[in-house]
């Protein structure tokens, strides 16, 4: 079963829903049969970071409201975070364009680390405080997964998937993506949002079920009727 699943790294909903996700994907009986595989989609394309500026200001200028309530915001995802396991530490995020970010994960995809490396850079964003503006600081989160980190640096200095990470934006638009993270099973259901781990099973259950090949019907109610050898 093939899950595409498009989200950015800053978006605090993503890293909420990827646990969700995993939760529902834990429990199911085919789990090993799951194909996930990581899209991208920037937030804010177009975002220039403001050196020293924070998470609260930035999201406060970004809504158009005061600093107090971007930090209001925040606090909501914290709390919203803490649900799953997730401790965020906005007061350390440091406001990212997320365009290298996205490269780095197609660069791990094609060396079999993309969900590593999606589940790194979520860490050092949310977690951490780590700076993903930094060519030094995104070839070092790949460099802990295992990555070869002079291929990661020379991939990101030429650009090599600035085109791949477009193409998954172009498909986003094209299948009517307007948030993330955005779930979409085998091109035929969709999922938008961080949905509770219950909703995913329940999606993964069916989309299962539907794929596999039809059986001998099972018999719900039997009673009189005629065959070969004559009538009840």
């Amino acid at each position: 079963m093939k899950v595409e699943i498009w989200s950015d790294v800053v978006c605090p909903f993503c890293y909420i829903g990827k646990r969700k996700f995993e939760n529902a994907l834990a429990q199911f009986g085919h789990r090993g049969e799951v194909q996930v595989e990581w899209k991208s989609f920037q937030l804010t394309p177009d975002f220039v970071p403001t050196p020293g500026e924070s998470i609260h200001a930035s999201l406060a200028k970004k809504k158009g409201v005061p600093e107090a309530e971007g930090r209001r915001m925040n606090d909501y995802m914290t709390q919203a975070a803490k649900e799953v396991g997730l401790n965020y530490q906005f007061d350390k995020a440091i406001p990212t364009n997320t365009f290298l970010a996205h490269q780095l994960i197609h660069f791990a995809a094609h060396h079999g680390q993309q969900d590593a490396m999606k589940e790194r850079l979520f860490a050092a964003y949310y977690l951490e405080g780590q700076n993903l503006n930094e060519v030094a600081t995104l070839v070092k989160l790949a460099a802990e997964i295992g990555l070869d980190a002079d291929a990661a640096r020379r991939e990101l200095l030429a650009g090599t998937y600035a085109n791949e990470v477009r193409r998954d934006e172009y498909e986003a638009q094209q299948i009517g993506v307007r948030g993330v993270p955005f779930f979409v099973f085998e091109d035929k259901y969709a999922v938008s949002g961080a949905q509770p781990s219950e909703v995913f099973a329940e999606v993964l259950d069916k989309v299962w079920a539907e794929a596999q090949p039809k059986t001998q019907p099972v018999l719900l109610t039997d009673g009189p009727a005629c065959g070969p050898d004559g009538c009840d």
